[in-house]
């Protein structure tokens, strides 16, 4: 199945654009797709620990399970002043 993630911050400047589209197995988890992240951003796996994702606008552990079509953001930890 295909599912979409939205990129912000750092992520997207890495990626050059705003968004991938990414193909994961029936039954995937935020934590699977945590890990294909990681292989497409090996530079930035550390931030990737970090960063919550969310799945339809709602944060998600990395057990939670992904339906198809599903839109999840992947969002890099706030820092700032």
């Amino acid at each position: 199945m295909q599912v979409r993630v939205n990129l912000f911050a750092r992520f997207k400047d890495l990626a050059g654009k705003d968004h991938l589209v990414l193909s994961v197995p029936d039954g995937a988890t935020v934590g699977s797709v945590r890990k294909s992240l990681m292989k497409s951003f090996a530079s930035a796996a550390g931030l990737l620990e970090r960063s919550a994702l969310a799945i339809d606008n709602e944060i998600a552990d990395d057990g939670a399970a992904i339906c198809a079509g599903a839109e999840i953001a992947l969002l890099p930890p706030v820092s700032g002043g």
